[in-house]
């Protein structure tokens, strides 16, 4: 069933103001641009406009002026012409246009109805699909809920610009609040004063980045920051684990919050105490503001849906995900990996600027890090990651201290946090502690330095 049959109706255009803007695109270059930025070739209706706007949009990118002469050529090249209704269509579209001062007017009314068709054939397919009884129901709400989403991120178009005078008054305001704070720091904590002070905190909009081989301690470190943050902080973590179960992570959780050792957990050989001692950290953890995702390998959609619904619903501060080499990207096909993991990157970064808050993101780093300090070329599967990122961070341990970890006689195990990149602040290495017994990160006393 195609979108023209719903209710038997044509689809939601309007031809004029599709020929509006191509005209307006023909006669003004800066009403070309405007064009271009505001829509793409599939809002217009008619195949022949689409074919029109998608050549002015390839001129456009060459960075050549947009007339009948360059037009017509383009389309000649594409063998597209005589399917756009030849020259002398093209050339007709130039008298529909009042004015070209009206091109956003023009453009808003193509998008909206573009937006409409494509609200319609989503309606068409769900219909079709909530008839399917073998349709499971949730899946189908989840898939309509993120075709919703797609349109809802694809109808945004860019902002207006700023004067200075707009973002200077801005600035000044939150430098104000930081006085009155009494240099309390801006950002979440991450319960690491040495680290808070090279960062003062994750950063609302930042794109974080911690990187490790694999069992050096990402999810430890991330699980330490996400309880402190939680529990005594009392602001709200989302946390997304691709690898391991909501059970195991709460597991790590109690370990570490508890004071019980990870391993008499697994077993479940626990003492009278060490059991008292898990209910106490149950309870502590049953208030916590802290919400976990635990879907493995989740589509990027799917996490930005469900990262939008836990800042509306439970007003989250900050989101950890663990780990970015596990999102799955919604163009799989045969894109290469290096560049579906680019696109996931941005796509985290913009996510952390739409929702105005710290998204914290675990990586791998490649084999080539073996037995020395980790640095940002060593990022695994794409180079995007490094220059995506606001913050980079890696955990490093030396070859040696790493083969102790499984002793558990072993109280603390030294790390370096290496601070590699930092847009907005200072770089640097500083020194953690490793429990292994309770998979947790604390500070270092002067005598343990």
């Amino acid at each position: 069933m195609s979108t023209a049959d719903l209710l038997g109706r044509v689809p939601p255009h309007n031809k004029e103001a599709e020929r509006a803007v191509l005209g307006a695109v023909l006669i003004d270059q800066e009403a070309a641009a405007t064009a271009v930025e505001l829509l793409r070739a599939d809002d217009f209706y008619l195949n022949a406009h689409s074919l029109m706007f998608s050549a002015v949009t390839k001129i456009s990118g060459n960075g050549e002026v947009i007339d009948l002469i360059t037009l017509t050529e383009e389309l000649k090249q594409t063998d597209m012409l005589d399917s756009c209704g030849g020259v002398s269509y093209i050339a007709s579209v130039t008298s529909d246009v009042p004015t070209t001062a009206n091109i956003e007017f023009y453009a808003k009314i193509v998008k909206q109805q573009a937006i409409r068709r494509k609200l319609l054939k989503i309606s068409n397919n769900l219909i079709a699909k909530a008839y399917n009884e073998s349709e499971d129901t949730q899946e189908l709400l989840a898939e309509a809920e993120k075709l919703i989403y797609d349109i809802s991120d694809d109808s945004t178009t860019t902002g207006k610009y700023r004067s200075t005078i707009e973002i200077v008054d801005e600035t000044i305001k939150y430098l104000e609040e930081l006085v009155k704070a009494g240099g309390k720091m801006s950002g979440v904590p991450s319960g690491y004063s040495k680290l808070d002070d090279h960062t003062s905190g994750f950063q609302k909009s930042e794109f974080i980045i911690i990187g490790a081989r694999p069992s050096v301690g990402k999810t430890a470190f991330a699980l330490s920051m996400a309880a402190h943050i939680a529990l005594r902080e009392k602001l709200g973590v989302g946390f997304f684990t691709l690898e391991m179960s909501g059970k195991s992570l709460m597991q790590r959780l109690l370990s570490a919050e508890a004071m019980v050792d990870s391993k008499k957990l697994r077993s479940g050989l626990l003492s009278n105490k060490d059991f008292s001692k898990l209910t106490d950290a149950a309870g502590r953890l049953y208030e916590a503001p802290l919400f976990i995702e635990d879907t493995p390998n989740i589509k990027l959609l799917d996490l930005r849906a469900q990262a939008r619904r836990m800042k509306k619903n439970e007003n989250i501060q900050i989101i950890f995900i663990d780990y970015i080499g596990l999102i799955e990207s919604e163009n799989k096909g045969n894109i290469p990996r290096h560049e579906q993991v680019a696109e996931i990157s941005r796509s985290l970064k913009s996510l952390a600027r739409e929702l105005d808050i710290p998204v914290v993101c675990l990586s791998q780093v490649g084999r080539q890090s073996e037995g020395k300090e980790p640095n940002l070329a060593d990022l695994r599967e794409s180079g995007s990651i490094e220059q995506d990122a606001d913050v980079v961070m890696f955990i490093h341990k030396e070859r040696e201290t790493e083969k102790e970890i499984d002793d558990q006689d072993k109280d603390i195990i030294e790390t370096q946090i290496i601070l590699a990149k930092q847009r907005n602040g200072p770089i640097g290495t500083l020194k953690l502690g490793f429990q292994p017994k309770f998979t947790k990160f604390v500070s270092l006393t002067r005598e343990q330095q």
